[in-house]
């Protein structure tokens, strides 16, 4: 109390803390300075807000007063309605934020501190790397908020920190137009080396030779949408293509099974290769033959560039982060995904399933535009297939993509697989052909160039497609069914869809209606 008395004068202490300080005492990211030059050459200058529409959005705005003049700005331009000083005043008038955006006085001191808008895209720029920064110290925060949180699981919230990171990453990419000639000479590039090729084949050749006639091969950067009916062979085929590929080409490819384990995957490629069918395989009893073509042809499999990666249910960040990796460490040419509809995209919310869809979609595509190379993924279809008659009538459709709209859409090309004996259609009406161990392609969707169809020679007992001239085993051909006889069995309500013989046709049944 004495002392008290005798420092009659004695000064207080406050402390001040900083409006936007964190809990380490740092300022958020941001250039105040550049915000109001940036605003302040968008009021005087016509045309101006067109230079950095694609960079500013509101919320890259630090300052409230800036981001509600930002608004004001972009809802008049936007409606090409003129901006300047007193046209924003009305907007921001009308919108009920005059005041909270500083009144017209502030709006007349942003145009005061323009000296010159021939920087205004650079400025707009480090405005906008600002904003980036904040969000992902927000982003961040909520993490490690989430991470103390022992309710959380880890997995999940690994999803959720991959989605929220990939999700700004998107939005803070930004390409810049491009002048034609440099485009030109990578172009002229492209054609030079495609010359060099034989059979005129410029991307990825499937070793299909009728179906590369069409591609020139899978192309940089396209998405290609494979699809069919279950049971028609869709992981058959791309396995016959990725060992065409990878084995017989020695060029890197990448396949992401969500559907089978790797050891189901090689088994079958196995199946392929060795030329041995599943039961022995599962059995592992062969034949002295099956055994010597086992041990000559396995080796074919060894130190191929074949990589497998059979996480179950993997999110498009994953594969994102995965594709990357394999691309820069194994120089990866192609990717396969078995398949769309396995996939998710965790850590974002949706609508509907097939909203989801979509953005698994329009990222495969902007995957393979990033990464420069083809991705192929398998997908369903509907089963409206199943309702339509005839040979014709069986033959898939756009319309048949399975649960958005959006596949078709975000797709470079669009490819089914159509077995008509899956279906008991064993000729070919208009041309009498035979269609048993047939395995039709049908190109139905090509951006790039035409459309068509060819078809290959299945192969059910080796999980094999190959080309319709190579040798085969007859054998393998499902027999023509006997003629019809006057008797009629009765049908017992079991469907010859269920009954599948090792090849993977429809078996006969005498309890089936005849079809």
């Amino acid at each position: 109390m004495a002392e008290l008395k005798n420092n009659k004068k004695r000064k207080t202490t406050t402390t001040v803390i900083k409006v936007g300080t964190n809990e380490l005492g740092k300022l958020p990211p941001q250039a105040p300075e550049l915000e109001d030059s940036v605003l302040g050459a968008l009021l005087i200058e016509k045309d101006a807000y067109m230079t950095v529409a694609d960079l500013l959005r509101p919320e890259s705005f630090y300052k409230d007063q800036n981001r509600h003049i930002y608004e004001a700005i972009r809802a008049l331009a936007t409606k090409e309605q003129p901006v300047d000083i007193l046209s924003v005043a009305e907007k921001l008038k009308s919108l009920g934020t005059l005041e909270e955006a500083g009144g017209v006085s502030y709006l007349n001191d942003l145009t005061r501190r323009v000296a010159s808008t021939a920087h205004l895209r650079y400025h707009a720029q480090i405005v906008a790397q600002k904003a980036t920064a904040r969000d992902l110290i927000a982003m961040a925060a909520q993490v490690e908020e989430m991470a103390y949180d022992d309710t959380q699981d880890v997995e999940e919230l690994l999803e959720k920190a991959e989605a929220g990171v990939f999700e700004i990453s998107q939005r803070s990419q930004k390409r810049d137009v491009t002048q034609i000639d440099p485009v030109i000479t990578e172009a002229l590039s492209r054609m030079s080396k495609a010359s060099l090729n034989e059979g005129n084949i410029s991307g990825v050749p499937s070793g299909f030779t009728a179906l590369d006639k069409i591609t020139s091969g899978w192309q940089k950067s396209d998405l290609v949408i494979i699809a069919a009916r279950p049971a028609m062979g869709k992981t058959a085929f791309v396995l016959s293509m990725a060992k065409n590929i990878a084995v017989n080409l020695h060029r890197p490819v990448a396949m992401f099974s969500l559907e089978m384990s790797n050891v189901q995957l090689v088994n079958r490629l196995i199946m392929n290769v060795c030329e041995l069918e599943g039961d022995k395989i599962k059995t592992g009893k062969f034949t002295k033959e099956e055994r010597k073509r086992l041990d000559t042809k396995i080796n074919d499999l060894y130190n191929v560039p074949l990589y497998i990666d059979d996480t179950p249910s993997l999110s498009v960040f994953e594969l994102r982060s995965k594709a990357r990796k394999l691309v820069q460490e194994h120089h990866v040419e192609l990717l396969i995904i078995d398949y769309l509809q396995l996939m998710n995209a965790q850590g974002m919310q949706f609508g509907s399933r097939e909203q989801e869809v979509s953005i698994i979609s329009r990222n495969l595509k902007g995957l393979a535009k990033e990464l420069d190379i083809p991705i192929i993924a398998l997908s369903q279809l509907n089963r409206g297939v199943e309702a339509r008659t005839g040979v014709e009538g069986k033959t898939p459709q756009l319309s048949d993509l399975r649960e958005s709209g959006a596949i078709e859409q975000d797709a470079d090309m669009v490819c089914f697989i159509h077995r008509p004996e899956y279906y008991h259609l064993y000729n070919d009406e208009k041309t009498g052909k035979d269609l048993r161990g047939l395995g039709q392609i049908i190109v139905a969707k090509h951006r790039n160039g035409a459309t068509d169809s060819v078809w290959l020679r299945f192969q059910g007992k080796y999980a094999k497609f190959q080309n319709e001239g190579d040798a085969y085993d007859e054998s393998d051909l499902t027999p023509l069914p006997e003629p019809a006889t006057e008797q009629r069995v009765a049908w017992s309500g079991t469907s010859a869809m269920n009954q599948m013989s090792p090849d993977g046709a429809r078996m006969e049944s005498t309890d089936d209606v005849p079809f």
